[in-house]
């Protein structure tokens, strides 16, 4: 897979992978998230990304929203703990219309005072219907738990308090400290020249001074097993039990990625799917997720069953890490386990967009973009062994923390 990549000179780079098919994807992924919040900012990542589309030096919102869309296309954007993402779909013929979008939203926002205050009632009602969804609090509230008091544990969203709290000098400021130029990457994929994209960037991107300030993160306390019951009005009872887990460039992430994928990833197969659901009938959302940050990583089981159900499905939980962690892998089920894990990375490699926001994150945290072949070698060279030696570390019963809500 050949991937062009250039830097430009105030920092931000470029990666390109060109493609057939009618419709490029792109985006700007920038290194700053949630997690680079004070208390006082808890949603403020979240809220500017909402701003963005709210006017700039050049053009109001409604011209923000409705360009793209007026010719096919789609343009959106996400905050996780650690970045924040714009990016476009369109028809191949008006990728410049995108390129120019993205650069215009990202560097010339002006956050309008009366858009702050329209967006601070949108923002609670997404906060409210969150909090109406316990099947999605609880991840929140999970790492909370295990990275209390800190912007790791914190929720994406902020609070009804704090986002009514923002004015436009907040905005700024939060902006001006953390968006830093040298931890921008512009990513695309498309059937469009090498030459063509990096004329484009050159264009819309060169001309912006270089931003240099360290957008510095807090660093991760001790972590302390615990368990917490929280009593909710609910019709199931939840359950999430998990542990911290390895960061991003932990030479072991990909081995914990397997594991987490034979527990309960998206497979019918997945272990946990079959224990609780397929063979007792005790749940029917059942997952597995492992998230990979800077510094640490979670990894955590969650299922929702019936109140009569609980102690049965987290013990049998229980009984399948447990398992991994006393009894190898043996070679049929190694070798089919890395190749569900390759078939899946094979069909998101044949998803363009979600290939450009992985490189473009790729390339942002780790400084390079592997090849599916890459990846797929580093797969085939994990043992049995050391998939026996995670599970002894991450799903060590004392280690693990658990959340309930009743």
């Amino acid at each position: 897979m050949h991937i062009f990549l250039h830097t430009l000179s105030n920092g931000i780079r470029l990666a390109h992978h060109r493609t057939n098919g009618m419709v490029a994807h792109c985006g700007l992924i920038i290194k700053t998230g949630s997690r680079n919040e004070t208390a006082a900012e808890h949603g403020m990542a979240h809220f500017i990304e909402h701003m963005l589309f709210k006017g700039t030096k050049k053009h109001k919102a409604y011209y923000i929203l409705t360009r793209l869309d007026e010719v096919g296309g789609e343009l959106n954007a996400y905050t996780s703990k650690e970045e924040t993402a714009i990016h476009a779909s369109v028809l191949k013929e008006d990728f410049e219309k995108a390129v120019d979008m993205i650069s215009d939203i990202a560097f010339n926002s002006v956050f309008p005072a009366n858009e702050i205050e329209k967006e601070k009632d949108v923002i609670i009602e997404e906060i409210n219907s969150f909090l109406d969804n316990p099947a999605e609090i609880i991840f929140e509230d999970f790492e909370e738990l295990a990275f209390p008091g800190q912007p790791l544990g914190r929720n994406i969203l902020g609070t009804r308090e704090t986002v009514k709290s923002f004015t436009h000098d907040d905005l700024e400021k939060f902006v001006a400290r953390n968006y830093n130029t040298r931890q921008m990457v512009f990513c695309s994929v498309g059937n469009i020249p090498d030459e063509d994209v990096l004329k484009l960037f050159n264009k819309y991107f060169g001309s912006f001074s270089p931003k240099t300030k360290k957008n510095g993160i807090d660093k991760i306390s001790r972590y302390t097993p615990s368990s917490l019951t929280k009593h909710k009005k609910t019709y199931q009872n939840h359950c999430i039990i998990g542990n911290i887990a390895y960061p991003i460039r932990d030479k072991r992430r990909l081995g914990m990625s397997l594991l987490n994928n034979l527990i309960g990833g998206q497979g019918m197969n997945s272990r946990l799917n079959l224990a609780l659901r397929e063979n007792r009938g005790l749940a029917y959302n059942v997952e597995s997720s492992y998230n990979a940050y800077h510094d640490t990583g979670i990894f955590l089981v969650y299922f929702g069953t019936d109140s009569q159900n609980l102690e049965k499905s987290i013990a049998i939980t229980y009984t399948e890490l447990n398992k991994l962690r006393t009894s190898k892998l043996g070679s049929i089920q190694l070798s089919k386990a890395k190749n569900q894990v390759k078939g899946y990375l094979a069909r998101g490699f044949e998803h363009h967009e979600s290939l450009m926001l992985s490189m473009g994150k790729s390339l942002l945290v780790t400084s390079k973009i592997d090849t599916l072949e890459e990846i797929c070698n580093k797969i085939d060279n994990i043992t049995a062994s050391q998939l026996l030696e995670i599970s002894n570390e991450v799903f060590e019963p004392s280690k693990l923390s658990m959340l309930i809500y009743k």
